[in-house]
């Protein structure tokens, strides 16, 4: 079973611990009542109770996230009283609505008379290209399917309609409600249950009904995997340090919050300038380390360039205080020193994936801010510095969200991994959580997972603070493109940059936007190479040359030019067929001088001696 389908499933009971935390503090006003006045005992009680009750309350919202997830419940009864009550008073809508559901009701009566007797006319509604449930010949072409399929397209049709461009409805709130809203259509979609999935009834005809008992294996699996917390099933297949993350390098470097490796050379002559990629740490390193044929850090290696990766600890409870701050200290900041200290004298190729990007963003507006140059080059994979126009993650984003969020993450010190991969799979569920859903369990089969998929399920978990951080600062408040983010107490701004900046963004990528990534060109005075890449927030990352499909656009914007528009940009930007990686390889090379012989491994008499090899011990922390 798929694992977001699980979290997106199981509850959990409040255990009593509600009823005994209400006890004790009916007892302290029992107290404070029959005690003799004094302001001192009475405002010591007081507090007393105050602390109580906020811990009850991170209690009670602690347990309602086994219900919700990480989706605060005041926020979603706000969106849907707001949608609701200017609903009732917007008659005009009413009208709207109850014509869309005549003129539906009167085309689906059309098509079901015609399609009786010809299959190939024309269906009502069209199925979008991005949902694959309805797709197959089994639907279209088969009564009364292809009827189950058009009623609840048809029906998913009026309740878009109903929710969204309501008069006087904020924006946030109507994101909600219509995203709210499609994931419970979606659970009552026809292809979710086998008497009405033609697909499913063939298999069953094919197989004698061996796939419903191929399926409950599967789900008994799933469900121990689930409990036990152990990965899902086959990714044993990929094992970290055997068949991905094996290019060979030492970590040479470790403190309470990173393990930073050095790649070994594969040439004879490298680059005189190292890079340094700093990745999310939502997720393990490893994404740009996979497999051998589609593995990012050994192509940069083969082309002769020193590699140092970032591998972040996977926080537990005891991490509950490191903030952004010690991020950038204990993160960029100690592998910059640590590059230093073994190849002195020379300026550093910065890297930064997702939010990684966001944090050396961070790191380079501090370091300009005290004339720091060390970075000669800045490349961003999927990293935003504006949050205003985020995707759909800002659905999640708001006073009461990020509230609730924080007692959630009180209880443990940290986000759980799991409740954001959950999150992740609402974004897209009929692909990540129903059609899964239909695989596994209707139709008994496994699809084959690639070292992509493998890596996707080693969740990691968020500190308290830094997250807390993240999602008020940056995403809520957007205080660093508003200038008002501080590190160390000193305002940063993205305009005291000067190194060049190379950003790829990727056409479908739901967590960070292109439109939201290329903004980076209004609050930042520098040259910018921006790539646009066919594929989503990972699978358009990892895009190793020599595999079929993908095409990109790339263009150089000068500090020089005046400012286009992210759709003029769009239309102005060449194409390209292939991978983007050569492209970008040969702009780091145009920022690197002649090629020299490989660095030494660490420096023992620096204090940076070889630790361990390569992929180090943090990656392996569950």
């Amino acid at each position: 079973m798929p694992y977001a389908y699980l979290n997106f499933t199981c509850n959990a009971g409040l255990n009593g611990v509600i009823m005994k935390k209400t006890i004790a503090s009916k007892s302290q006003v029992k107290d404070i009542k029959n005690s003799g006045f004094s302001p001192e005992k009475t405002l010591t009680n007081l507090t007393a109770l105050t602390t109580e009750c906020s811990s009850l309350d991170q209690l009670l919202h602690s347990r309602l996230s086994h219900f919700m997830g990480w989706m605060s419940p005041a926020a979603l009864l706000l969106a849907y009283s707001d949608w609701l009550i200017h609903l009732s008073i917007s008659p005009e809508k009413w009208l709207n609505i109850s014509q869309k559901i005549q003129q539906n009701f009167a085309k689906f009566c059309v098509y079901a008379i015609k399609s009786h007797s010809n299959k190939k006319c024309t269906a009502c509604v069209a199925v979008r290209p991005t949902d694959h449930r309805f797709q197959s010949n089994l639907w279209q072409d088969n009564f009364p399917f292809n009827l189950y399929s058009q009623f609840f397209l048809l029906n998913e049709r009026i309740w878009d309609e109903a929710t969204t461009h309501v008069c006087g409805v904020t924006p946030h709130h109507e994101n909600i409600v219509n995203f709210t809203t499609r994931q419970m259509l979606d659970i009552f979609s026809p292809s979710n249950f086998p008497w009405t999935n033609p697909e499913v009834i063939k298999a069953s005809y094919i197989q004698t009904g061996m796939n419903f008992i191929y399926g409950h294996w599967n789900y008994i699996e799933d469900v121990t995997r689930y409990t036990t917390r152990l990965l899902p099933a086959h990714t044993q297949r990929f094992q970290i340090g055997k068949n991905i993350a094996i290019t060979k390098g030492q970590v040479i470097y470790r403190n309470q919050l990173i393990e930073l490796i050095q790649y070994s050379p594969t040439t004879t002559k490298v680059y005189a300038e190292p890079i340094l990629i700093i990745p999310a740490w939502i997720m393990k390193y490893y994404i740009l380390d996979l497999s051998e044929h589609n593995s990012m850090i050994k192509y940069l290696v083969d082309q002769g360039h020193t590699v140092f990766m970032i591998s972040w600890k996977n926080p537990t409870s005891k991490d509950r205080h490191l903030g952004l701050e010690d991020y950038v200290d204990f993160g960029i900041m100690a592998a910059i020193q640590a590059i230093n200290a073994i190849i002195p004298g020379q300026n550093i190729h910065s890297v930064g994936y997702c939010i990684g990007g966001t944090l050396l963003m961070l790191a380079a507006a501090v370091m300009a801010t005290t004339s720091d140059e060390r970075l000669k080059t800045i490349t961003l994979f999927a990293a935003q510095v504006d949050f205003k126009e985020a995707g759909e993650l800002l659905l999640f984003i708001d006073e009461s969200q990020i509230a609730y969020l924080e007692d959630v993450m009180s209880e443990k010190g940290y986000l759980d991994g799991a409740q954001m991969a959950g999150a992740f799979s609402m974004l897209n569920s009929i692909d990540l959580i129903w059609s899964r859903y239909v695989q596994d369990y209707l139709l008994g089969k496994r699809p084959p997972l690639n070292d992509l998929m493998a890596w996707n399920s080693d969740t990691t978990r968020l500190p308290y603070k830094m997250h807390s951080e993240y999602l008020r600062q940056l995403f809520l408040n957007n205080e660093l493109v508003r200038g008002q983010f501080k590190i160390h107490g000193i305002h940063l701004s993205l305009l005291d940059i000067n190194a060049p900046i190379f950003v790829v963004s990727t056409m479908k990528d739901h967590v960070a936007p292109w439109k939201s990534v290329y903004k980076i060109h209004e609050f930042t005075t520098t040259d910018i190479t921006y790539i646009l890449t066919n594929g989503g927030h990972n699978s358009g990352i990892i895009n190793e040359p020599n595999s079929s499909g993908h095409s990109y656009q790339m263009l150089t914007h000068k500090k020089t030019e005046k400012h286009i528009a992210a759709e003029t940009w769009q239309e102005k930007a060449p194409s390209y067929a292939g991978s983007w990686w050569p492209a970008w390889e040969q702009w780091l090379t145009s920022f690197s001088e002649d090629k020299i012989g490989p660095p030494p491994m660490g420096n023992p008499q620096q204090g940076y001696p070889i630790l361990c090899a390569a992929p180090g011990t943090y990656v392996f922390q569950q």
